[in-house]
């Protein structure tokens, strides 16, 4: 075994001061372990939104029903509670191992070399909205899973896969400035798909919000909406982010656009129609639960593909040090 390195007074009391920079100054990881950080957040955003979504279909939203114990004399589940305590305290636990994912990244991108603050900054960003969200979280169990609250929970986990699929993205470049890949026409263009992606999100909750899954087996409280016309509401703008999509990758093809931009359109397109295909199976199928869980899946597959069609359309290069060439004094002279 390799040796302990002896831990000093002025060692602990530099790390209980500043941990970020005594690890920082101890290791430096690869540029791949700083990628594996920020895709294990990103993964990890998108896993607490899936099992939160198996929370509500599994009718176990209030099997914790209050927070931030699980109930009034017990922190945890006890054995009384059932299979709905069982699973809503599991999610409950899987915002640590996120928290964890998250510190991860922060970690990583603080020890790299040179310290790149931008890193950092998107790092520490999806941490306090993971803080903000676990309290929304709370509330959302208070106040008896009220379809406003439960709306405005899987929004902000939204914004949180955003930020961590920024991160990934940036991790994998450079800190230079940007340089557009594409005319201005183009990048109004997927501005607007992000718009419109944001909206079929933002009605997708009222979808749910309005729908029969409510999270708890007893009659919670829905949105005074019509089901039925809101479904119908999240299937024109699903067609519409379609058509913009496939609008956008002529358009790209039209303009001779870099392969980048391209693939990333082609992405998007392909998760758009299998979201679309489970999207009316699970509609004209009555719910099912499973289907109804990998529409959420799709979500957030649609978000992140939708997000890195947005950022294909800049790359940001590496730049080259400059080699010192020879001195006048070190050029021979013919003689």
């Amino acid at each position: 075994m390799g040796r302990v390195p002896k831990v000093t007074l002025a060692d602990a009391t530099a790390f209980v001061r500043n941990p970020l920079v005594f690890i920082a100054g101890r290791w430096t990881p690869a540029p791949s372990t700083v990628q594996r950080a920020a895709l294990a957040a990103l993964v990890m955003s998108v896993v607490i939104v899936v099992t939160g979504g198996a929370v509500r279909l599994t009718g176990s939203g209030l099997g914790c029903p209050t927070w931030p114990k699980c109930t009034e004399d017990s922190l945890t589940a006890t054995s009384a509670m059932g299979v709905h305590g069982a699973i809503e305290f599991g999610n409950r636990m899987l915002t640590y191992v996120l928290c964890a994912a998250v510190g991860w990244a922060i970690v990583a991108a603080r020890s790299q070399k040179p310290w790149r603050r931008s890193l950092t900054r998107l790092g520490w960003a999806q941490f306090w909205v993971v803080m903000g969200n676990a309290v929304l979280g709370g509330i959302v169990v208070l106040v008896g899973l009220n379809p406003y609250t439960v709306a405005a929970h899987f929004l902000l986990s939204t914004a949180l896969i955003a930020v961590a699929t920024v991160m990934w993205q940036r991790t994998r470049e450079s800190d230079t400035a940007p340089r557009p890949l594409a005319g201005k026409a183009v990048q109004q263009l997927v501005w607007v798909l992000v718009a419109a992606t944001v909206l079929l999100i933002a009605v997708g909750t009222v979808v749910t919000g309005a729908g029969p899954h409510a999270g708890d087996s007893s009659d919670v409280e829905r949105m005074p909406l019509d089901w039925e016309n809101v479904s119908r509401l999240h299937a024109v703008l699903a067609w519409i982010v379609v058509t913009l999509t496939f609008a956008l990758w002529f358009v790209l093809k039209a303009v001779d656009a870099p392969e980048g931009p391209l693939h990333r359109t082609r992405d998007l397109f392909l998760v758009l129609l299998a979201q679309g295909v489970i999207g009316y199976v699970q509609y004209f199928t009555d719910l099912p639960e499973v289907l109804v869980g990998a529409h959420m899946l799709g979500s957030c597959l649609v978000w992140i593909a939708t997000l890195r069609v947005l950022l294909s359309l800049r790359e940001r290069p590496e730049v080259m040090a400059d080699v010192p060439g020879p001195s006048a004094e070190a050029v021979p002279t013919r003689a």
